[in-house]
């Protein structure tokens, strides 16, 4: 099933991200998800618009994969972005794309599921772990309100 993915990432990470997103169209890859994104910047530097536009393409998404570059963990900007995936219910994993970049700590604190770009083997499970993060949070959803719990595993 294609699944609409909200494609987070730092800045310095542009042609990354733009590589993600032309992953759908290689047949030697198992990815099958539409990019919802921000890979054209928003022409403004309203803070509030900037968000409100993040936020639309987040909601409109089934799961958040949040590239991490060796700047990510800085970017105040990706940091929002995994707390208003989260906010609204939606799946969150990382996807490594610099194998010394620190892990951002939202990420950390959800214990979201961390793949590896220069991994063949995680590259190949990218499609799964969409599932298994989107699995996670209808379950997180299903639960009890007392247990319920908006981090992804």
């Amino acid at each position: 099933m294609t699944r609409r993915v909200f494609i987070s990432y730092q800045h310095a990470d542009l042609m990354k991200a733009r590589g993600l997103n032309l992953m759908t169209h290689n047949e030697n890859v198992n990815v099958d998800f539409t990019g919802r994104h921000l890979l054209d910047p928003v022409k403004s530097s309203d803070a509030d618009y900037i968000s409100q536009k993040i936020k639309e393409k987040i909601k409109g998404s089934s799961a958040t994969i949040v590239l991490i570059g060796a700047q990510t963990a800085d970017s105040d900007w990706v940091e929002k972005e995994i707390e208003w995936s989260r906010e609204a219910g939606k799946g969150v994993i990382g996807i490594r794309i610099d194998e010394n970049a620190p892990i951002p700590d939202a990420l950390n604190d959800c214990g979201a599921e961390i793949l590896d770009w220069f991994e063949p083997e995680d590259v190949q499970q990218f499609d799964a772990a969409i599932e298994r993060a989107i699995a996670a949070t209808v379950r997180a959803v299903s639960m009890p309100t007392n247990t319920y719990s908006t981090c992804t595993r």
